[in-house]
């Protein structure tokens, strides 16, 4: 057996290092023409290594002390004064997830919670999230993910601001919200996400979501119009139309007959492949492709989730299947950007903070799986990603290489 310190095995290791830092350098540099100022682009690029970094609590006070600053001024300044476009950068971040992760994947939208204990942060209500479970004081982002083969992140971000905010103009005044800003529903704002990554002349094969914005019609319609393939989660009691008749998922269930069902798995799972018995029955065409009602049921306890489709009329119900376990990987996504690069670790207040900051995590979380692909791609090296062993002395990328299950 050969040791770690054989030059044979080292040389693999040391080369992706290499490589990785370069990346990350790369990085630093689409980033730069951003920021005009070079203190700002200094700070940027500081605050993308130190989401990286193996701060514990990743505010502005942790990452100015992981990267070697007595105070957090520069940071808080970047994120609350400085004069930089969050929205430029947003744009930059898929552009940079399409060229390293590669062209025809598939976009995910969801939200997520983010739990706080006062009433000061912008957009900080009462309200249902599924980071608790429950209606907790929180605010919620409305996310894109975007998915390949070589791997998936985090592409785009926009707060949701209840009701209630918009109408309140102390409020709005105080957490720095723009004017133009009135209240937007989640299945709207993930509208403006699709149409911001659609826009950018991306050609998803599919587009996911759960029921919250399989449910929304408008959002459908908006698809279906652009001949956009999708796989939505719906409610039981949503209507849709087949033939010139409304039905509802769980009335058309019944028409299913039994020897139509069958056992697939919609992906892999953390106990092994998601099984489970699916179905579907056609309903009516749109601009030449064909809307369908898929469902999904338990082995364990028979129930049944529901999705509406759009795709190609020749679509396979295996396909329709992957695409619709495919959801999951933004769940994944706030998973591992919140523990990896402090998606939920901010202490800011404003509107501006909060999506610059969203944005940096957003740069972060991309590098991630760029790297992560990288390190796919060198299987003639026999570096399996799962098995790499890193030099032993000290090396800025150690950490995050760790994290994403290349050490």
């Amino acid at each position: 057996m050969q040791s770690s310190a054989d030059p044979k095995r080292q040389a693999p290791e040391v080369r992706l290092v290499g490589q990785l830092t370069l990346e990350l350098e790369g990085v630093g540099a689409w980033l730069a023409p951003y920021f005009r100022r070079r203190e700002a682009r200094a700070a940027a690029h500081e605050y993308v290594k130190a989401l990286l970094g193996r701060a514990q609590r990743k505010n502005t006070w942790g990452l100015s002390e992981d990267v070697g600053h007595r105070a957090p001024y520069a940071f808080q300044h970047l994120l609350e004064r400085a004069k930089w476009d969050s929205e430029e950068v947003r744009d930059g971040v898929l552009e940079y997830a399409r060229r390293t992760l590669g062209e025809g994947g598939i976009l995910a939208v969801a939200e997520t919670g983010f739990l706080k204990k006062g009433e000061k942060s912008v957009g900080v209500a009462r309200q249902y999230t599924g980071t608790a479970g429950k209606v907790e004081n929180a605010q919620v982002g409305v996310f894109l993910s975007y998915a390949t083969p070589r791997g998936h992140a985090l592409v785009d971000r926009e707060l949701y601001l209840p009701e209630a905010w918009t109408r309140d103009e102390e409020r709005r005044r105080a957490g720095g919200v723009p004017e133009e800003v009135r209240f937007e529903s989640k299945p709207a704002l993930a509208q403006g996400l699709l149409q911001r990554a659609l826009a950018s002349g991306l050609k998803p094969a599919w587009v996911v979501g759960d029921e919250v914005y399989g449910r929304d019609s408008t959002l459908r319609r908006f698809l279906e119009d652009l001949h956009q393939p999708y796989v939505l989660t719906v409610a039981s009691n949503t209507h849709v139309w087949r033939g010139f008749v409304q039905v509802k998922p769980a009335d058309a269930l019944r028409e299913v007959p039994p020897e139509a069902w069958v056992c697939m798995s919609a992906g892999a799972g953390t106990k092994g492949p998601r099984l489970y018995e699916w179905a579907r029955l056609r309903l009516n065409r749109h601009l030449g492709l064909s809307r369908w009602l898929l469902f999904r049921r338990s082995l364990s306890d028979g129930k049944v989730a529901f999705y509406v489709a759009h795709a190609r009329c020749n679509a396979s119900l295996a396909s329709l299947v992957r695409v619709a376990g495919s959801r999951w990987v933004i769940e994944e996504d706030f998973e591992s950007s919140k523990g990896e690069v402090g998606l939920a670790d901010y202490e800011v207040h404003t509107w501006t903070a909060w999506h610059r900051h969203m944005t940096l995590c957003l740069v972060a979380h991309v590098f991630l799986a760029a790297a992560r692909a990288l390190a796919n791609l060198r299987p003639q090296e026999g570096l399996p990603p799962k098995a790499l062993g890193l030099p032993t002395r000290r090396n800025p990328m150690r950490a995050f290489l760790g994290r994403r299950g290349l050490h």
